[in-house]
């Protein structure tokens, strides 16, 4: 077997981002920073969703989003329909102005 080829086998502590559990699990990730855990200094790896946050595992039905990503869509749809408020607010003043233009026009 060749030597020096296969990644060092260590500890690495993954943190859930979502909930803040920490495990311990050999792993061949290289990660550059480290955190202390139960006395012990071990590289770190953060992780959106795990056992302890994914609905399946805890049984329930509500969904974590510890990205944003719902927020940025709902915040995205919003800004849309108010842009098409905007535009339905203009072509509405545009309608009125032409009527009272015509409305001037029969007077005359």
């Amino acid at each position: 077997m060749k030597e020096n080829i296969h990644p060092t086998y260590q500890d690495v502590l993954f943190v859930d981002s979502s909930t803040g559990s920490k495990f311990v699990i050999g792993s061949t990730l290289q990660p550059k920073e480290k955190e202390t855990f139960e006395g012990k200094e071990y590289p770190v790896c953060y992780v959106a969703v795990s056992s302890a946050s994914h609905p399946f595992f805890t049984g329930s039905t509500k969904f974590i989003d510890s990205e944003g990503r719902v927020d940025k869509f709902t915040k995205r749809y919003q800004r849309k329909r108010q842009e098409e408020g905007d535009q339905k607010k203009k072509q509405d003043e545009t309608a009125e102005k032409l009527a009272a233009d015509k409305a001037k026009k029969k007077k005359k």
